[in-house]
């Protein structure tokens, strides 16, 4: 069973336009809601996979209630968690030319007894052998070290946490160790290590910094340049041929997700980097947050490469 833990979820409103004029009046021609949050993207992209998946989500307000509507029509099992305010909007204006901009609302604020029924839900669900995906960032009253305590109750559990966010809660949880699989882009990973990442080796190099901390291994996302996967013996690239995406929110969540998938029929890590690059790739030519079926994934037009040389430059491949 793969569990996905939303904390600051979002009901995400897409709009169509030609090309944005900013200060002037923009007018959409399509506009796409779905159930938004990096775990539920997850969940959303599992279940369109007939992989089985349980979102954790705090839900509050109209929104709230509209964001568990949206997920009623897929196969994704949800446990929500009544909290006080209100569940978060999201909009996103996408422009003709693949053009994104995110506007991101804050959310409700949580307090600690809130954290705790949302550690409970997840708690509840899981079992030894499971998997359980943090994701996204921390609503306002979550301490920064929300999801080191996620990862030692999922461990006390006999599962394992994968962990998809960034700043101070993904600066806390490296510390920290225990975890499984970490999702940063590379712009996130540079962050964290505090300086620029230009070549495949600067990624691996400190992709292994954080794993000496504890964590079992590193996917990092080089958006248009594909993926890198990064244990503690051995690191694969994958990508494909440049695509013209329709909209790039919502990719990374299913990237993970296709890693999952494949890591749940029993693949070997490089199969999974292959299959999640595959799932990211078809995410990104559908609108909105739009998760892709089987029939879009297309594996072989993945190329894999095993220890790509530490000289190559990221935006080069």
């Amino acid at each position: 069973m793969i569990v996905t833990l939303t904390p600051n979820p979002s009901v995400d409103r897409a709009y169509d336009v030609e090309a944005l004029a900013r200060g002037g009046i923009n007018r959409a021609g399509a506009v796409h809601v779905d159930a938004g949050g990096k775990g539920i993207n997850v969940s959303r992209a599992l279940a369109a996979h007939a992989v089985p998946t349980v979102a954790v989500l705090p839900v509050g307000g109209a929104d709230g209630e509209l964001l568990v509507t949206l997920l009623a029509p897929t196969d994704v099992t949800v446990r929500a968690v009544p909290v006080p305010g209100d569940t978060r909007s999201n909009i996103t204006l996408q422009e003709s030319d693949g053009t994104t901009t995110k506007i991101n609302a804050p959310g409700p604020e949580l307090d600690s007894a809130a954290g705790a029924r949302l550690l409970a839900a997840v708690v509840a669900t899981v079992g030894p052998g499971d998997t359980v995906v943090g994701a996204g960032s921390l609503p306002r009253g979550l301490a920064p070290d929300f999801y080191v305590t996620l990862a030692a109750a999922v461990r006390e559990r006999g599962a394992r946490l994968v962990l998809d966010t960034s700043g101070d809660p993904l600066a806390a949880a490296a510390r920290a160790g225990g975890v499984a699989l970490a999702k940063p882009n590379d712009d996130e990973l540079a962050e964290l290590v505090g300086r620029e990442l230009t070549t495949v080796g600067d990624v691996v190099e400190a992709a292994r910094e954080i794993l000496a901390r504890g964590t079992d291994a590193l996917l990092v996302s080089l958006g248009a340049h594909g993926a890198l996967l990064v244990t503690a013996d051995h690191h694969w690239w994958a990508g494909g041929p440049a695509l013209v995406p329709a909209s790039t929110v919502g990719a990374g969540d299913t990237t993970l997700a296709g890693y999952l998938a494949a890591e749940h029929a029993g693949a070997d890590p490089a199969d999974c980097l292959r299959t999640a690059v595959a799932w990211g790739r078809a995410a990104v030519l559908l609108p909105g947050t739009a998760v892709p079926g089987p029939d879009l994934v297309d594996v072989d037009a993945v190329t894999l490469v095993p220890d790509p040389a530490p000289a190559t430059l990221v935006k080069e491949l």
